[in-house]
């Protein structure tokens, strides 16, 4: 039996990488999935490859730093479909480069991104979930969330933002007695279209990161991991097998942080 099925979810930054494959697996496993991105073409690809495989979802172009416009996915989710069940609040950027060097513009387009839109994804869909009956929330966060990088502390800051967050929201969920589970996911070094687009001061003045090569020397399992990894967790986390898991992180990252 498909493991989500009769299921609507929403996810964020559903365009490409692992929003993507989050919302082409939840669809395979039977939930209706509303893409959201600022990508456009490519996130009407995800739907299209969503109905190509005889799942049920549609496109909302989407920036998740503006609160008029969660108000108008969500309530066009709920309009469309009957209610919302699931979140996966999965859009967000990477800014590195030295912290005495990074200018205020960039701290907060990092922080609306990666970490405002997470609060507003999570304010917007609670009602929604609270009414339709049940629900789960799933905030990406990151290793990053865990541990700090040189380079990397003001990503570090949304991140583990992300992860107090996720664990606060959800006891407050279960003090009001509201049937809805939150959750964070902490990738590691996931193959993805992020590498090339990270800027260079975090790439030291290359073009481009070679994942496999940054995997071999700093994972365990010595390899990347694929979207599709991080998807069969954020899976687990959406479905009914995770209905006693609340406020808690699911670390899929090859052994970094063993």
């Amino acid at each position: 039996m498909a493991r989500v099925a009769g299921k609507v979810a929403l996810v964020t930054g559903g365009a490409s990488g692992i929003g993507r494959a989050c919302a082409l697996r939840l669809a395979q496993e039977g939930a209706v999935v509303v893409v959201t991105d600022i990508q456009e073409s490519a996130g009407q690809a995800c739907v299209a490859a969503i109905h190509a495989n005889q799942g049920e979802g549609q496109f909302i172009h989407h920036d998740v730093t503006v609160e008029s416009e969660w108000e108008v996915v969500v309530a066009q989710t709920v309009r469309h479909y009957g209610g919302l069940h699931i979140l996966v609040n999965n859009a967000g950027i990477g800014i590195g480069g030295s912290i005495v060097d990074m200018t205020l513009a960039d701290w907060q387009r990092q922080q609306a991104i990666n970490l405002e839109g997470v609060f507003l994804g999570v304010k917007h869909s609670i009602p929604a979930m609270r009414e339709t009956g049940n629900g789960a929330i799933i905030n990406m966060s990151s290793v990053a969330g865990l541990k700090g990088s040189a380079n990397l502390a003001a990503y570090n800051a949304t991140k583990g933002g992300v992860r107090l967050f996720t664990k606060g929201v959800a006891l407050e969920c279960t003090q009001s007695g509201w049937p809805i589970r939150v959750n964070s996911i902490h990738p590691g070094i996931i193959d993805t279209p992020i590498w090339t687009k990270v800027n260079a001061e975090m790439l030291n003045g290359e073009n481009a990161i070679d994942v496999e090569g940054m995997a071999q020397l700093g994972v365990p399992m010595g390899k990347p991991g694929s979207p599709e990894d991080i998807a069969s967790g954020v899976l687990f986390l959406a479905s009914d097998e995770a209905a006693y898991i609340t406020g808690t992180e699911l670390v899929i990252d090859g052994g970094i942080c063993a």
